[in-house]
């Protein structure tokens, strides 16, 4: 974990250096200061000297400049080391995050994520800072002062050591007990902010239904679990202070009383009383530091664990060695395919599927809600890898080829659209991004995009909500389908990415397909026969298996499920299966 984090680092090397360097330089100048100030008092005050007061306080100057100026370099050069360190490591989760499969994204929530990207970051951030500061500082501070003290009265420094003992078994105790609950509140914020995020994605249901009330005593329990176990954390880490104050003032108390004594014994001069007391305050003040120190570093623990584990996932998916870097054509070879969401599952979620599609065919697909329709064809694309068997594009085994290549080639309209905040043409030119306007408006035109399009006030560069929240469900499935056509692929893939649109418009769509993209294999998934009774054969899926594959005309003869699903929506009984899958729909 800590050579993850280290690794982040980076540029700002030179920075981390500079900064405790300064930070000692500071301390010495510190550190010397109580030394000019009893010799001031022992030879220049009691023996009635002003010239010495002058040079000596001249020294005492330059010596609390020098210390400043020390403090502000070294102030500066942690600012940029820490800051710096974090930018990077937001950059290095987000582009790991970005080579994750399917599979690797399952195991982290939404929320989860943003929450380690910010505030876990922003906790290491501020460790870091300290560390290169006070964590350098405090010990300086502390090994000088004590030296300084024992140089001027051994017996008396010795409190000292006594102090410093006591109090590091009362740090250790306070740093291991409050671990744990820092640990469970930044799980506890996953829970926060998955809330808050469910519940601004879907504010038009929750109004809709009248939920605000429940939404607000859902976000009021998250909120009450992260008090809860901070008030526990806190309630260790508050003994801090107090402890803290009543050795300072103990230390006081018997230095002050044990040097009256001395001095009255002539053991121990005016001016050197003077430079313990101030040793003594810098002693306790180095160990407030190093215990604010171990603080953050007990909270960032839990934070640096949670961002090495997102730097340090390996995508389940790589190229091979030497990929394959063009894909020949649009056929599609399925061979004895089995695949599972989960390595350890017992049941797989396809089952033994043997299909050949020839290139440029158009397929249907169709099934009931979890017959793993959409499991299928994410094979394709290998958005997921099969668990046994295999799946060829163009002849080629999908794992053989470099993964950018075969995706470019493979475009897929997913059941759940997304569209990105930005305008029409930028949202579009996702499929292509150096498509030129006329090239956006053919695919509209194919996608039965146009003529929405153009009664918007901007037509084009009209502004697309974050999530697409300013258009219809069917203006954004037209919108993800011309989308998917500027990538010209030679497999294009519907997911029941035509269930919000009209059935005179699902027909244009389809029409525009045949005439204009002849020789890209089409699969298109759907609920209603009618989308896809014109395919040139049809997958019909049933609990993980393939059980039927032909034309309509095939498959009215020879396949119950076909035939029932026909009749239940040719003979008024509406869809055989209304409501839209789920992930393995």
């Amino acid at each position: 974990m800590i050579k993850t984090l280290l690794a982040q680092v980076r540029e700002f090397k030179k920075d981390s250096l500079l900064t405790p360097l300064f930070m000692i330089f500071e301390v010495l100048m510190e550190t010397l200061i109580p030394l000019v100030m009893a010799s001031i008092i022992d030879n220049g005050v009691e023996a009635g000297n002003i010239g010495y007061i002058y040079r000596m306080g001249a020294v005492m100057a330059v010596l609390a400049i020098l210390g400043l100026a020390a403090g502000v370099l070294g102030g500066k050069y942690g600012a940029r080391a820490s800051t710096g360190f974090a930018r990077n490591l937001r950059k290095a989760m987000y582009e790991n995050i970005q080579t994750f499969s399917f599979s690797n994204i399952d195991k982290y929530s939404t929320a989860g994520l943003i929450t380690r990207l910010t505030t876990d970051v922003t906790n290491l951030q501020n460790a870091y800072q300290m560390i290169l500061r006070m964590c350098t500082r405090a010990p300086a501070s502390l090994l000088c002062a004590m030296t300084m003290a024992f140089i001027v009265n051994a017996k008396l420094a010795s409190i000292y050591l006594v102090a410093v003992i006591f109090l590091a078994a009362i740090l250790l105790y306070i740093m291991t007990h409050a671990t744990r609950y820092f640990k469970e509140v930044f799980r506890k914020y996953d829970d926060l902010n998955a809330s808050v995020q469910e519940n601004i994605s879907g504010i038009r249901v929750v109004k809709a239904y009248v939920r605000e009330e429940h939404e607000t005593s859902k976000f009021q329990a998250a909120c009450n679990k992260v008090y809860e176990m901070f008030v526990k954390a806190e309630k260790l880490v508050v003994l801090n202070m107090p402890v803290m104050q009543f050795t300072v003032y103990a230390c006081i108390l018997c230095i002050s009383w044990l040097g009256a004594k001395m001095i009255v014994g002539s053991s121990l001069t005016t001016g050197e009383l003077m430079s313990l007391l101030t040793y003594c305050m810098n002693i306790l003040m180095s160990l407030m530091m190093l215990s604010m120190v171990f603080v953050m570093v007990t909270m960032s623990t839990a934070s640096a664990e949670r961002v090495a584990e997102v730097i340090n996932e390996k995508t389940d998916l790589t190229d091979p060695e030497n990929p394959v870097m063009e894909v020949p054509d649009g056929s599609i070879v399925f061979e004895h395919v089995d695949f599972s969401y989960k390595k350890d599952s017992k049941e797989p979620v396809l089952k033994d599927i043997n299909l050949s599609i020839r290139s440029g065919e158009t397929i249907g697909i169709i099934g009931g809600t979890g017959s793993a329709k959409s499991s299928l064809v994410n094979l394709i694309s290998r958005l997921y890898d099969v668990t046994s068997g295999s799946v060829k594009v163009g002849g080629i085994d999908v794992r053989n080829y470099q993964m950018d290549a075969l995706r470019n080639q493979v475009s897929v309209v997913l059941q759940k659209n997304v569209l990105f905040s930005g305008t029409i043409l930028e949202n579009l030119r996702w499929g292509n991004k150096e498509a030129t306007e006329e090239e956006c408006r053919h695919a509209c035109v194919l996608a039965c995009a146009d003529d929405f399009i153009e009664r918007m006030p901007d037509k084009y560069n009209t502004y697309i909500e974050q999530g697409g929240t300013n258009v219809s469900g069917g203006q954004k499935q037209r919108l993800c389908i011309a989308r998917a056509l500027l990538k010209k692929p030679k497999i294009l893939i519907l997911d029941d990415s035509t269930s919000a649109v009209d059935t005179a418009t699902d027909a244009r769509i389809r029409k525009a397909f045949a005439e204009e993209i002849p020789d890209t294999t089409k699969l298109i998934i759907a609920q209603r026969i009618s989308s896809i009774k014109n395919a040139d054969r049809i997958i019909v899926m049933d609990n993980g298996r393939a059980v039927d594959f032909g034309t309509h005309e095939e498959l009215m003869e020879s396949s119950p499920i076909y035939q029932e699903v026909y009749n239940s929506q040719t003979q008024g009984g509406g869809d055989f299966d209304h409501h839209t899958g789920g992930e393995n729909a």
